[in-house]
């Protein structure tokens, strides 16, 4: 439980932040793990190497998830973000938090055949060949496991000029790791059996990070009154009702909430990227690219807002293992599952959909980023005097 702050957090001094987060958390070697990663170590992760490139990470506060309070670590460049989110939190806290939930860890590999001669007849047999390909894809698993194999059929069309193909796909419980070794692992461990069972030849063997089969939903209400009122909630509503319908203000409506989404991710060691592309994919599922909040509200009139996307996240593995300010993250919001992890990420990115919304609702972004850069400012001016 995240304990009372004598004075707002943004308020503190660097020293009175980490020390407010080392008795909130329980983590006594908070100054270590902020430690600049060794450039030995940089050398493993990457080739090539010459240095490293730092990335401000700042905790977003006022975050009640499922009842639990939480400081979320942040990492981003982009001004106004954290306090943005902490804002918004802040106001869905006096509704009484977000309110989320996170499908099981189930993740799709592929394995691509083509140049088969009868593609239905070769369906046929790798059905009827399921459990032993599920038996091989799973001695090569050690927490993660396949728990099912479908195929499908991709026919010539205009854009593939390629001929029929076969896909054979794996699905595989990750349990608390993104998985993507692991999957692909399994996803060439089955191709030359199913090579064999089909009489073609198989190309790709990987995993896909178009995560469907594991979403993560998030909704929460925002008071009216701390919104500024009927009228700035009206506004946003316009603002949704065009981020849904038109593509050129989708993209940017996305952006900022991949802003919140992007931020926690990279501070606990998430792939940003697979989530990005996962989620942008999500946002067009119906053919048309959209918003991935949904906004109304409700009978009293207080804004009502959701966020739905995939999100293939992990608390074990990669670098979650290696990475000091990772572990710190972790560490710092203090979860047990992938899950939560999942949770807490998507109410990120509610948030911070809600701050960018609000503000170009009200005064627009570059007053409300003025606001927060003078305040900065005038207390710089107070800490020198």
């Amino acid at each position: 439980m995240v304990g009372a702050m004598v004075k707002k957090f943004y308020e503190m001094s660097r020293e009175e932040r980490l020390e407010f987060v080392k008795k909130s958390a329980g983590i006594d070697d908070i100054e270590a793990m902020l430690k600049p990663l060794a450039f030995e170590d940089a050398n493993k992760m990457i080739e090539n190497a010459i240095g490293m490139m730092s990335i401000p990470m700042g905790i977003a506060t006022n975050f009640v998830i499922n009842g639990k309070e939480y400081l979320v670590p942040m990492a981003i460049e982009e001004p106004s973000v954290i306090a943005a989110a902490s804002k918004a939190a802040k106001i869905a806290k006096t509704k009484g938090g977000f309110v989320a939930e996170a499908d099981d860890s189930l993740m799709i590999g592929q394995v691509q055949v083509v140049g088969i001669s009868n593609v239905k007849a070769a369906m046929q047999r790798v059905l009827k060949n399921k459990k032993q390909l599920l038996a091989i894809a799973n001695s090569k698993g050690r927490s993660v496991v396949a728990v099912d194999l479908k195929v499908r059929r991709l026919r010539d069309s205009s854009k593939n000029k390629m001929g029929e193909m076969l896909i054979v796909e794996l699905l595989i419980d990750t349990k608390d790791a993104m998985g993507a070794n692991a999957i692909n692992t399994m996803c060439e461990t089955i191709a030359p059996q199913v090579a064999e069972i089909t009489g073609g030849e198989v190309v790709l063997k990987i995993l896909s990070n178009y995560a469907t089969k594991r979403i993560v939903r998030c909704k929460a209400i925002f008071d009216k009154e701390e919104l500024g009122g009927s009228e700035i909630v009206k506004r946003i509503l316009y603002a949704y009702a065009l981020a849904h319908s038109d593509v050129y203000r989708a993209v940017t409506h996305n952006k900022g909430v991949m802003n919140g989404i992007d931020a926690v991710a990279l501070a606990t060691g998430q792939d940003f990227r697979a989530i990005e592309a996962g989620a942008h994919a999500y946002a067009a599922r119906d053919g048309t690219y959209r918003s991935l909040t949904r906004w109304s509200k409700t009978k009293q009139g207080d804004l009502v807002g959701e966020i739905e996307l995939p999100l293939a996240v992990g608390t074990v593995g990669g670098i979650t293992t290696v990475h000091p300010a990772v572990k710190l993250g972790l560490k710092i919001l203090g979860i047990s599952t992938s899950k939560e992890l999942a949770t807490v990420i998507a109410a990120a990115g509610l948030a911070q959909n809600l701050a960018a919304i609000r503000a170009l609702s009200a005064e627009g972004i570059q007053a409300g980023h003025m606001k927060l850069h003078n305040r900065k400012f005038e207390k710089a001016q107070r800490i020198e005097s």
